[in-house]
């Protein structure tokens, strides 16, 4: 498992976590991935329209791997053209971002649409992170 974020510096999250990224997301392969999955939180919205986070994003899909994202995060999927036409959900706040760019929006905590697994929000991590390893171990 490796972390990846737009600097090195030590991130934080909103409950206090503290994480020492190990790479910057433009040096990111998805060839050396089973998966790539992006969390939400506040700082997501950096990549929302990110180029980098969007060369992950295709790169990923077009390896044919697992591509995962939680909370907001999904967001980034569907700016980055993935989720077109696809089904997928998001935290609340963020259906409209979705759905402007022809996502499919199911009001459920983890939706999976082939390889891709997006998940509401907080309350939906564990089913989220069991949706990725039967993703991983099943096909």
């Amino acid at each position: 498992m490796s972390i990846a974020s737009s600097s090195l510096l030590t991130a934080k999250g909103v409950l206090g976590a503290r994480i020492e990224p190990d790479l910057l997301i433009d040096k990111l392969n998805p060839k050396d991935f089973d998966a790539v999955i992006f969390v939400g939180g506040g700082g997501a919205r950096e990549y929302y329209n990110s180029k980098e986070a969007h060369r992950v994003v295709n790169s990923t899909i077009n390896e044919g791997k697992i591509l995962g994202a939680i909370c907001i995060a999904p967001v980034i999927l569907a700016n980055a053209g993935v989720l077109k036409n696809k089904k997928a959900t998001v935290f609340p706040s963020e259906i409209d971002n979705i759905k402007k760019v022809n996502v499919i929006y199911t009001d459920a905590n983890v939706v999976v649409d082939g390889n891709i697994i997006t998940a509401r929000g907080p309350e939906a991590a564990r089913e989220f992170g069991e949706a990725i390893r039967d993703k991983l171990y099943d096909g």
